[in-house]
This record gives structure tokens, C-alpha cells and sequence, in this order.
């Protein structure tokens, strides 16, 4: 077994445009009723844009038909003319008034519908990834390019808003529009019907789908560098003192410049394959109103079709693109789109590495224990035949170099994974059996690297327990030893402590993180690397506070720190995944 493995099958199996639209269209379900609306809105909307012109070209002929008449020396029969010499052209005026009002009142319901659906769908698509991350947490950011997956959850869903507001509909409205206009069409005659029919195909259809499978992998190639790009960044920001300090500003600017000069290359790429698009679209609307003209003429020529047909029939071809020139112009930006899609999507559906418990018996905390285990992280094996017993009440460390597994035992007792060999149980249980809330609450983790919430110092703490009072807060807050130094700021438990925490040093963040496992009391207590960023008078003071104020909890202590073993009751050396 291999962490991590699905989703790196997943990345290699591209699924088709249509696959990704079908998918992205399901999530429509809860609002199908709107889109259905904004679909009638749209194709009456476009029915009043082409009968406006129709309309139009009915005045046209009033103004040409009469005198053709003088000049002709004779009346054309109403099979010729048509209705057209008996409209009145003031009814004409008002008709074309009416319409292009209506034109702009349901353009505007269509739009508004369009984007209602497009900003709900985004919301509830935000609330499905953040329900899977929560899920596929903390495993999936454990070594993640958190970069690219910000991207995914931010740019990458704000992109679909293209999706669900301009693609969605256009595409249902451009059939309906088209299925209308064949029909109409077809009253003059079959055949021109039938070229109408080819004629929307191909602008709606053929050569959208030709150009869009040419740039799908380029759409994918751009969003996946996008995302890198955004990882690339969100590490020069985090690493800006120490790019300062060792004067690798010039290499990392150098850098960020190539990778953005990259992206402009694949994004002339996009443009010069939507140029390519729209020329060969506007080409075949050219070709296909020509070749309507031209049928007509030859069908009026066989007194197939009246004056009327000819003209109306062509003005009505030629008025009609605009559906289809809608859904071909959707391509332009689609591949983008869609490859978002497939992100999103992707990370919907991605397997958690560690899958929850719930509904067993409740366990509480007895003992912890490693039994034979081999573990795996891609094609790196941490432990291997590793075992060790944690007994209740005693502190226990373990010491060991750098990337000898310390870290990935405590990471395999909070089950962020699963071993591939042997087990990790706890009160004899395996861990896989334990619910997985009595897991979390046994259970007290402090990382190496303390993350803070840019907020107060009191709510930071209070993450460890969240409703606990100010009482209970200080009172953790004493035993980690950091008590008397928030008391020392301006406004003591409400100091907000900044972005990421940087207005306070490593040593005060690290103090916080023990402070909120305190403050969990749970009976486990995990401890990596506590002391890494204190000197030796503040290691002296936590491992005595760790030592006085634990009371009966059972501890687990990991550090590279030969010094930080001197408060263990039991030392295990650990090299390169075996315990010595």
C-alpha cells in the first residue's frame, strides 16, 4: 500500500470535456427550476433578437415591393409578395418597438437568473470541498502543495462561475433557438431547412468541439502552472527574511519571472487558438449565409419558393448565428474552465487516505503500544518491524536524528494514516477501531510548527478547547510558562498576534501550542519537538512545567534534543525507523 496512491492514479486519468460538463451540470439539481427559467428567458430572448431583424427586412420589402411593382408593369400575386404588402408600416414600428423591448427585459432575467444559480452554486460547492478537506484531513496537507490546492479551492471554483452563468444556459438556448429557427425556415422549403440545420451544427458543435479538444491539455497545463506559480509565491512570501538575509532575492525574483514568462507563453498559446477559433467560426457563418442566399435565389428561380421565401428565408439564416456563435465563443475560455472543473471535481471525489469511525464502543485511555509496524510514505519507508510500549502515567521520549520517523509515529497515533503492516492500538484496541471523536479527544498534539489564527491570544489558546473561560485559559497558559509574558503586552489575553503569528517568536508560538494541549486535558499527550525553538533557560522551565503540571497524563516526547530527554522517565534511540 502507498499513501497517497489514489490520488496520483486519479491525476493521470483524464476524463473527457463532455464527462466533466455532465458532472459539473448534476450539481445544477437544487436549482433546476431557476436554470429551466433562465433557459425560456433566453430562447424568447433570442427568438425577439432574429425576429427583430426579420421584422426589419418585412419593412425592407414594403419600401422595395411597391415600386418593383411600377417598374414590373404588373401586381405580384400574394404567393409572391407574401404578407408584406398587406402590413401596415406604422403596425410594423410598433411590432419592432414591442420586441426590442422584450428583448432587453428577458436578456436581463436570463442573466439574472444565470448568475443567481452561478454565485448559489459556488457557495455550495465551497461548503462540499471544505466538507471533503475536512475529511481528507490532516493526511492531505500533510507534504501537500498547499499552493496549488488554494488555487483549486479559490481561483479554480471562481472560474466555474463562467461555467454555471454563461455556459450552461447558452447551451440549451442555442438547441431551442436553432430547433425554432430550422422549423421556420422550413416552411419556405426542405432543403433550406436542412442547410440551416448544417449550418448551426457546424458553428455550434464542430468546430467548438474540433478547437476545444486541441486545447485541453494546454487549459490543464495553464491552471496546474498557475497553481504551482501561487505555490511558488505563498513560499517566497513565508521565506521573504530569510530571501533577505542571504541575499537570494535576485534568484528567487529570477525565478518567479521565468515561471511567470512560462505562463504568458501557454496563455499566447490559449489566445492564439481562440483567435484561430473565431476566424474559422466567422468564415463559416460567411460560407453557410452565402450558400443560403445562393439556394434561395436557385429555388426562386424554380418558383419554389415566392419573393418572399427568398428574402425572408435568407434574412432569417443570417439573423440566426447568434445562439450558436454564443456556444462556439464558450470554447474560447471552456478548456480553462474545464480543467478547473476536473480539479474541483477530482478533489470532490478523492477517497480520504484514513477513513472516520464512529458508532463502536467508547475507549478511553488505558496505554499506547506500536506492534511490528511498517510504514510507507510514497516509495520512502519511515518504519519498518518498529514496535515499543507507551505505558499510562510515565513520560516516555523518543531521540533520534532528523527523518528517523519520530515525527510519523505520533502522526500514526493521531492516525493521520494507516500502517501497511502490524498495528498501533491503544488500551489494547487497535486504532482503527476506535471511534474516531474518542481518538481526538484521548489525545493532546502539539507539531512542531504551532500554527496561529490571526486573532487574540486568549482565542488561539481556546482553540484547544473551544467554550473554555478566561479562568481556564490562564491556568493553561501558567503551565505551559507563557502566563507572565502575555501578561507583559499592552493588552494582555486580547493581543492579536498577527498573520501566521509573526509578532511573537518561535519559542512564545511553541509555548501557545503546549498551552492549548493543556488546556484539551486529554490523557494522551503528544509532544513533537516542544523545545526546538527555546533556548536552555525556557527548555529548562516547559520540561519542569511539562513534569509539575501533567498530573497523572501519559506523554510522549519527541526531540533530536539530547537535553529535552532528561525529563523522560523512559528514552527509546530511534534510527531510521527502528528502535534501538
Amino acid at each position: 500500500m502507498n499513501t497517497g496512491k489514489n490520488s496520483g492514479e486519479r491525476a493521470h486519468a483524464r476524463r473527457s470535456g463532455i464527462r466533466i460538463m455532465g458532472q459539473l451540470i448534476g450539481l445544477v439539481k437544487p436549482l433546476l427550476p431557476v436554470m429551466l427559467l433562465a433557459i425560456a428567458l433566453g430562447t424568447i430572448g433570442y427568438l425577439c433578437a432574429i425576429f427583430l431583424t426579420i421584422l426589419a427586412g418585412f419593412g425592407l420589402m414594403h419600401i422595395i415591393l411597391e415600386p418593383m411593382q411600377e417598374f414590373l408593369g404588373y401586381a405580384l400575386t400574394p404567393e409572391q409578395a407574401g404578407i408584406f404588402l398587406g402590413a401596415s408600416p406604422g403596425a410594423l414600428f410598433i411590432a419592432l418597438a414591442v420586441i426590442a423591448v422584450m428583448r432587453g427585459i428577458l436578456h436581463y432575467g436570463e442573466q439574472y437568473c444565470n448568475h443567481f444559480i452561478a454565485f448559489k452554486l459556488l457557495a455550495i460547492i465551497r461548503h462540499k470541498v471544505f466538507a471533503v478537506l475536512r475529511k481528507l484531513c490532516p493526511a492531505k496537507l500533510e507534504g501537500r502543495d498547499k499552493g496549488n490546492l488554494i488555487s483549486v479551492i479559490t481561483s479554480d471554483i471562481e472560474l466555474l462561475e463562467v461555467f454555471y452563468a454563461h455556459t450552461i444556459s447558452p447551451i440549451a438556448i442555442a438547441a431551442l433557438t436553432s430547433l425554432v429557427m430550422i422549423l421556420f425556415i422550413g416552411q419556405f422549403s426542405a432543403a433550406a431547412a436542412v442547410l440551416a440545420l448544417a449550418g448551426y451544427v457546424v458553428v455550434g458543435a464542430v468546430i467548438p468541439l474540433y478547437f476545444g479538444s486541441r486545447g485541453a491539455d494546454k487549459g490543464m497545463e495553464f491552471r496546474n502552472g498557475f497553481g504551482n506559480l501561487n505555490s511558488f509565491i505563498l513560499d517566497s512570501l513565508r521565506g521573504l527574511d530569510e530571501t533577505i538575509q542571504y541575499r537570494q532575492g535576485g534568484k528567487r525574483r529570477e525565478e518567479m519571472a521565468e515561471r511567470s514568462d512560462e505562463l504568458g507563453r501557454m496563455q499566447k498559446g490559449l489566445n492564439r487558438l481562440e483567435a484561430s477559433q473565431r476566424s474559422v467560426t466567422n468564415l463559416a457563418i460567411l460560407i453557410f449565409s452565402f450558400a443560403m442566399l445562393s439556394l434561395m435565389i436557385v429555388l426562386r428561380q424554380a418558383e419554389i419558393v415566392s419573393v418572399t421565401g427568398m428574402l425572408v428565408g435568407t434574412i432569417a439564416m443570417m439573423g440566426s448565428f447568434g445562439p450558436v456563435t454564443a456556444l462556439a465563443s464558450l470554447s474560447n475560455n471552456l478548456n480553462q474552465t474545464l480543467a478547473s472543473g476536473e480539479r474541483v471535481l477530482s478533489l470532490l471525489e478523492e477517497m480520504p487516505q484514513v477513513e472516520e469511525v464512529s458508532g463502536r464502543d467508547a475507549t478511553g485511555f488505558t496505554k499506547a503500544a506500536a506492534e511490528h509496524v511498517d510504514f510507507t510514505y510514497e516509495t520512502e519507508q519511515i518504519l519498518k518491524d518498529y514496535s515499543m510500549e507507551i505505558p499510562q502515567g510515565k513520560i516516555i521520549g523518543i531521540h533520534g536524528a532528523s527523518g528517523s520517523g519520530k515525527s510519523t509515529l505520533l502522526k500514526l497515533l493521531m492516525r493521520f494514516w494507516d500502517v501497511q503492516g502490524g498495528r498501533i492500538s491503544i488500551s489494547d484496541k487497535d486504532v482503527r477501531d476506535i471511534n474516531t471523536a474518542d481518538l481526538r479527544a484521548m489525545e493532546s498534539y502539539v507539531t512542531q510548527e504551532t500554527c496561529l489564527f490571526h486573532d487574540s491570544i486568549a482565542n488561539n489558546i481556546a482553540v484547544g478547547k473551544p467554550g473554555a473561560s478566561r479562568e481556564e485559559i490562564m491556568e493553561a497558559a501558567k503551565k505551559a510558562s507563557i502566563h507572565d509574558f502575555i501578561m507583559t503586552l499592552p493588552k494582555g489575553y486580547d493581543t492579536e498576534v498577527g498573520e501566521l503569528g509573526d509578532t511573537l517568536s518561535g519559542g512564545e508560538k511553541q509555548r501557545i501550542g503546549i498551552a492549548r494541549a493543556f488546556l484539551h486535558d486529554a490523557p494522551f499527550i503528544l509532544l513533537d519537538e516542544p523545545t526546538s525553538n527555546l533556548d536552555s533557560l525556557n527548555e529548562g522551565i516547559i520540561l519542569k512545567s511539562l513534569k509539575e503540571g501533567r498530573g497523572d497524563k501519559t506523554v510522549l516526547l519527541v526531540s533530536h534534543r539530547k537535553s529535552t530527554m532528561n525529563v523522560a522517565d523512559v528514552v527509546y534511540e530511534m534510527d531510521n525507523g527502528r528502535i534501538s
